[in-house]
């Protein structure tokens, strides 16, 4: 079968990869496939489900669940692609603080850690942090390593063309995982959610964990990578511009610093925004369009995480026509387009 994929992101890299390795003739579409204009270059790479919309939305909960076990055998075919399996530690400096995050806490069922629990773990943490949670399922990836070992797993099958009509694709077969612009192309009601996002660098060891924390009521995480990076992240904001703003590294840093003042020495390295494709219900849309048309977009903070699960739930869609009914609730159809 002749698969076209129109995008070349991390999803649209990740089904092209899984649909080529079933025996598929794959053709990825990208306008730049060597850039870095995606929202995969801009995010920390957080592999937490718990802490990702399972209130807003429960049925996503076990969808990202499901992605989160795939992810060893996913990121181990790939290569050194920077996973990590340490866990993350769920901190709050203030008294609201606290009432905030032990919400979020209690529904994954972890047990509470005092101030000092948490610096026995993490001695960078500020002695002014009250409470915290450590969640061990919880893992971290750098989405720049995925996209690059993808791409050499798809070596001769990147185009470099701007599809601005699906009939442009020639093929058996058509999934559409464009990102923000998937709404052109299919008329899906994906929207572009900026983001700010602040990579630090400094001597490797002041983290060792994935801190996501609550500061005086700024809600900021830190994901530490082995060479000394540390990313910052990350603002929420419904705009459509590219440009960072003063208040949101302000904002970023202030926080972080609440919570692991030693960062106050590291290099402020990289300063970077980008869009996240969110949908009206803000989970993914994943499924078959219209036609000979397929959906993989609309992950929102969450394309990271689900990764693994939306090329094997498309690859089995467009290979077999069968999938997995967890994919149900994330159909095109559930917004009246298709």
């Amino acid at each position: 079968m002749r698969v076209g994929v129109v995008g070349g992101g991390i999803v649209g890299l990740a089904v092209g990869a899984e649909l080529l390795s079933r025996g598929a003739d794959v053709t990825v579409y990208d306008p730049a496939p060597d850039g870095t204009d995606g929202a995969w270059h801009v995010a920390a790479g957080m592999l937490a489900p718990g802490g990702e919309s399972v209130f807003e939305f429960p049925q996503l909960e076990r969808l990202l669940d499901a992605s989160n076990e795939l992810w060893p055998e996913f990121a181990g075919a790939l290569g050194d692609v920077g996973y990590d399996a340490a866990g993350t530690l769920g901190v709050a400096l203030t008294a609201d603080d606290v009432t905030e995050m032990a919400r979020e806490w209690k529904h994954q069922k972890l047990t509470p850690l005092t101030g000092s629990q948490l610096r026995e773990l993490s001695p960078a943490l500020s002695p002014r942090i009250r409470a915290g949670a450590y969640s061990p399922t919880e893992r971290q990836v750098d989405p720049r390593r995925v996209v690059s070992s993808l791409r050499r797993v798809l070596d001769g099958h990147l185009l470099r063309r701007h599809i601005s009509d699906l009939s442009q694709v020639d093929a058996d077969a058509v999934v559409v995982a464009a990102g923000c612009g998937t709404a052109e192309l299919t008329g899906l009601p994906i929207r572009p959610v900026k983001g700010q996002v602040l990579r630090l660098r400094g001597e490797p060891g002041l983290l060792t964990h994935v801190i996501d924390g609550a500061a005086d009521g700024r809600h900021v995480y830190l994901v530490p990578r082995a060479d000394g990076e540390v990313v910052v992240g990350a603002t929420q904001e419904e705009r459509t511009d590219r440009k960072p703003t003063a208040g949101g590294v302000h904002d970023l840093l202030r926080a972080a610093l609440d919570l692991v003042p030693g960062l106050a020495e590291h290099e402020l390295a990289e300063v970077t925004v980008g869009h996240r494709p969110g949908t009206p219900d803000n989970a993914p849309i994943i499924g078959h369009f219209t036609g000979n048309v397929y959906v993989a977009a609309g992950h929102h903070r969450n394309g990271v995480l689900l990764t693994p699960i939306t090329a094997r739930l498309v690859a089995d869609l467009v290979l077999t026509g069968t999938t997995d009914s967890i994919v149900d609730d994330f159909t095109p159809g559930r917004f009246g387009c298709a």
